[in-house]
């Protein structure tokens, strides 16, 4: 059980501590960002068990611990990417050296200094880093990287549990560096069989990949079955 709610404008939301489990999907606030819970903690227990029911984190670090399901989710079905003509010829004429896990610190931090349009900060937070970080040692999280002359240059990170992948953030120093890491983390990930990528929110930019927006429930039934039905 729950310690309780907080009542919110909108409706009132659980607040959970470091040993409750996450209230049912349903129970999410009916908005698009489906926020579920308030509280807990970042532990690798709780970030795996929060992944396999389909919720992340996503907070500032003014805020407490928020955690999220959205409802129409953004996937990306590995079959489905797309790529332009000209991000085809870049990647043809291998600008990029591209690593996987070879810096996935290095690339997480980028990540959390990296502006975007519309965020005043940003929500990757030093507990944040180190969270995943802790993913990562443990096997569940990885990084595609793009080096140019030896320095990192780009790259993006996500969670993978079985045959689910689940995108976090990718940043930029050199044009179409972060696009080159992507197109050949999904190219990666089809070969080990992932299903689906969640992408989380709609972004105009995941779309020109190929993403598109699915119901929440078909969602958690393709999840459920991707991450239960095979190995790590």
């Amino acid at each position: 059980m729950s310690n309780g709610y907080y009542q919110l404008p909108n409706g009132r939301v659980a607040s959970i501590d470091q040993d409750c489990p996450f209230p049912a999907i349903e129970d999410a606030l009916k908005e698009p960002n489906g926020l579920i819970a308030i509280g807990g903690d970042l532990s690798l227990t709780r970030l795996i068990a929060a992944y396999r029911q389909g919720i992340f984190p996503w907070f500032s670090d003014d805020e407490p611990i928020l955690w999220w399901t959205p409802d129409p989710r953004m996937v990306l079905f590995p079959d489905e990417l797309k790529v332009s003509d000209s991000l085809k010829k870049t990647i043809k004429k291998q600008r990029f050296e591209i690593r996987f896990n070879s810096a996935f610190r290095a690339v997480i931090t980028a990540c959390s200094s990296t502006l975007r349009a519309g965020q005043h900060g940003t929500w990757i937070t030093q507990d944040i880093i180190d969270a995943y970080c802790n993913l990562h040692d443990a096997g569940y999280a990885l990084s595609s990287e793009a080096w140019l002359d030896g320095k990192l240059v780009g790259g993006c990170y996500g969670v993978k549990i079985g045959h689910m992948f689940y995108g976090e953030s990718m940043f930029t120093d050199v044009s179409d560096a972060s696009k080159v890491a992507f197109v050949h983390l999904v190219q990666h990930l089809k070969s080990e069989r992932v299903g689906m990528i969640d992408c989380q929110m709609k972004t105009a930019h995941l779309a020109r990949f190929g993403a598109r927006e699915i119901s929440r429930l078909e969602f958690m039934q393709k999840l459920n079955f991707l991450c239960n039905n095979s190995a790590n």
